[in-house]
């Protein structure tokens, strides 16, 4: 009997366990969800600030150009695409016939950084994508997607929707 009683106690122990790992993986996703949000909205904000310093006006966030950029980062950070542009005018043409009338877009990407705040200084000293930051845009869309060895990646697509 004892043997049994132990066995039974190893059985629920057992399936305890397999029940707590199961829930694991769902809650790192959406933890995960959570944070890429609040990453892009950092951006987002710390983007619009420098424009408003320039005296510019405040780009919209736009959840269309978010799914390309969030796929855009994805496809990167899964190794799908090198780091870059790749595809970039596909994706900017795509973006304008969907957002038409709309006449013009822009993108930057960054890697490795560890703070909204660091992805957004990169840009500002990079004379490209300044220019893309303080370009003629009023939509952007941010995606964030990190790489299996927790390396992030980011896209922002700009969009001058007419």
């Amino acid at each position: 009997m004892k043997k049994i009683t132990e066995l039974i106690n190893r059985i629920i122990v057992f399936c305890f366990l397999l029940m707590v790992i199961s829930f694991l993986p769902s809650f790192s996703l959406a933890q995960s969800q959570r944070n890429d949000a609040s990453f892009a909205k950092e951006v987002l904000r710390y983007v619009n600030e420098h424009r408003d310093s320039m005296g510019l006006a405040p780009l919209q966030m736009n959840n269309v150009i978010s799914q390309a950029a969030e796929i855009h980062s994805s496809n990167m950070a899964q190794k799908v695409v090198p780091f870059g542009h790749d595809g970039f005018d596909e994706r900017i043409g795509n973006l304008l016939k969907e957002l038409s009338p709309a006449n013009a877009g822009a993108e930057n990407v960054a890697d490795g950084v560890t703070s909204a705040r660091e992805a957004v200084n990169l840009w500002l000293h990079s004379p490209g994508h300044r220019r893309n930051i303080e370009g003629n845009f009023n939509l952007t869309g941010i995606g964030i997607a990190s790489s299996s060895d927790g390396k992030i990646y980011i896209t922002q697509i700009f969009i001058h929707k007419s």
